[in-house]
């Protein structure tokens, strides 16, 4: 499929954003059909075969109502086993939909299908969905947009246009063969060789200049970006130059809106962003710029910069569409890489809205209360192996002292039919169980240890997790995803969590809502969620490169006791393993 026509569809959202709440006006059901394929795309003056959904890159939008049931037929045309996650939608009672492979469902085997159904519930704004399995979700990605239900206004103004934004990478080698040789050497595997803003590199990566994301903008007016980071292992700070971004959302929920010149989006969170043009013509124009924050030390990041390009209409012009090419391109002026100050100062302004009409609801007492530390171990390297990580070993991750190992069956299959002996154990710790100085000096045994051990909760248990960064290989920042909820994010702080005195500087009036939050370099956050939708829900770092080490684990919320408490039966068509 040519490149033009890749780039034609897959990204003329504004016109289709127009057209849509027309659209809407029809029914609540929203039916899609992907046809997982591979397509010829050349990036960065190289072509390579990817994987894609309907040939595109990046993929579809999703557009739905809240309230909507939406339904996606995935047919799988590729060589590889699939699944599609659809990042951020609560999932109330319809777990056999979410898709993260082997926990909620088996793999959509080649030359199969799976139809996805699930119905948005008091949700609105920008998510994304992508592939669940190995990194095919370099590739497979795509915007979801949730409009507010007819009648119902944004709580701030509306925008006069709308436009996704969505960060990824992009590896001149294949993928899945980057991270297969990763886990055969047990080292950090090779970085992306590009970030790219709309799937496009844009003009600082060489003979990419073609290749680039440009938002044709007129004077006076406002757009509303929405925001998402599909990049499999970088957070990215975002700044347009000689522009302010009012932050209005995040994760699909609303926030206190407040105005930045640059901005942090971790891998799987998104964010509503008001961009205001200027009153008059500038007769300029502004690259808009991301990069990664990164404190790590092994080395496992892209460390480039992507743009794309503002350009403004001249009304003077007598054509309609004029856009001069030869004006002056500022520039934004970026964070340095290791910027935690920033970091920090940022995230601290993220409040919810906390009013009547769209409440926090913080759970104000705890039923269960865990401490997970949180970062990179070692496994040793087989007799007469050769491993490529820190003094000969295997780079691992983990939870507790638990590297999570899949099983060869979902997990949510096992519990539903109470077939969970020998799929998983119920036995995951809810605290270290050796403590030590978890930002200081490390401990002298790095080896972590493996198995599929799972939490068990109650149905409608209120529950707090702290999440502790540690530094045994380096202090690193690691979003967190937590499928199934929406959480709170009370607190937060650098160095370790002290039980006694962090609980007293809580935010339980108006802390932001998320469904990925980044655990600080070398320090720590609390979140609090309650355990109201049954089934099994996996939570992991978003980056692609530590979940492969096995930094994740999943939870188990048990029925309730009324039939809209406990989980629906499976589909018919639910993938086999």
């Amino acid at each position: 499929m040519a490149i033009s026509y890749l780039l034609r569809s897959s990204f003329l959202v504004v016109a289709v954003l127009m057209l849509f709440s027309v659209n809407l006006v029809k029914g609540d059901t929203r039916e899609y059909q992907f046809d997982v394929q591979m397509t010829n795309v050349t990036r960065l003056c190289s072509s390579k075969s990817i994987v894609t959904v309907n040939g595109q890159f990046p993929g579809p939008t999703v557009f739905a109502r809240e309230g909507d049931l939406v339904v996606v037929r995935v047919v799988n045309h590729a060589a590889y086993n699939m699944s599609v996650h659809w990042h951020g939608i609560r999932q109330l009672r319809s777990g056999w939909a979410d898709g993260p492979a082997y926990i909620t469902q088996c793999p959509i085997q080649p030359g199969s299908s799976y139809v996805y159904k699930f119905t948005i519930t008091g949700q609105r704004g920008t998510l994304w969905w992508h592939a669940h399995i190995s990194w095919l979700r370099a590739t497979v990605y795509g915007p979801i947009v949730i409009l507010p239900k007819l009648g119902v206004p944004y709580p701030f103004p509306a925008p006069d246009k709308e436009v996704p934004v969505i960060f990824g990478e992009w590896w001149k080698a294949d993928t899945e063969a980057v991270i297969s040789q990763a886990m055969q050497t047990g080292g950090g595997p090779n970085v992306s060789d590009a970030f790219t803003i709309n799937g496009l590199p844009g003009p600082l990566y060489n003979c990419s200049a073609k290749d680039t994301f440009k938002l044709k903008v007129e004077p006076g007016k406002t757009y509303m970006l929405r925001l998402i980071n599909a990049a499999l292992n970088d957070e990215l700070f975002f700044s347009i130059a000689g522009h302010t971004l009012t932050v209005v959302d995040v994760d699909a929920v609303y926030v206190k809106p407040f105005t930045v010149e640059t901005l942090l989006i971790t891998p799987g969170q998104t964010s509503n962003v008001l961009l205001t043009t200027k009153p008059s013509y500038p007769g300029d124009t502004f690259y808009m710029l991301a990069a990664p924050y990164s404190t790590a030390m092994s080395g496992t990041f892209d460390n480039t910069t992507v743009a794309g390009i503002l350009e403004y209409q001249n009304p003077s012009s007598p054509s309609a569409a004029a856009f001069n090419k030869n004006l002056p391109l500022l520039k934004p002026i970026l964070p340095q890489i290791n910027d935690t100050s920033f970091v920090s100062n940022y995230t601290a302004k993220l409040r919810s809205l906390a009013t009547a009409e769209y409440p926090a609801n913080v759970p104000q007492q705890v039923d269960k209360r865990f401490f997970f530390t949180v970062g990179l171990g070692t496994h040793p390297c087989a007799v007469n192996g050769t491993c490529q990580g820190p003094n000969g070993s295997r780079f691992a991750a983990s939870l507790n002292n638990v590297s999570f190992v899949l099983p060869s069956t979902a997990l949510l299959q096992a519990h539903f039919t109470g077939r969970s002996n020998g799929v998983y154990a119920s036995n995951f710790p809810a605290m270290p169980l050796s403590p030590f100085n978890y930002t200081g000096t490390p401990p002298n045994n790095t080896n972590v240890s493996n198995g599929t051990r799972l939490v068990v909760l109650p149905y409608g248990a209120s529950v707090e997790l702290v999440m502790q960064g540690t530094s045994i290989l380096g202090a690193e920042s690691h979003p967190f995803h937590l499928h199934g909820f929406n959480f709170f994010v009370v607190g937060q702080g650098f160095g370790n969590f002290d039980p006694v005195n962090d609980p007293a500087k809580y935010n339980l009036v108006d802390p932001v809502e998320r469904n990925t939050v980044g655990v600080p370099a070398a320090g720590w956050v609390a979140i609090r969620f309650l355990a109201d939708n049954p089934g099994v829900w996996f939570m992991h770092c978003h980056l692609e490169v530590h979940v492969s080490w096995g930094l994740k684990m999943a939870w188990v919320v048990q029925d309730g006791s009324l039939p809209n408490q406990k989980i629906l039966p499976p589909p018919s068509d639910l993938p086999k393993c």
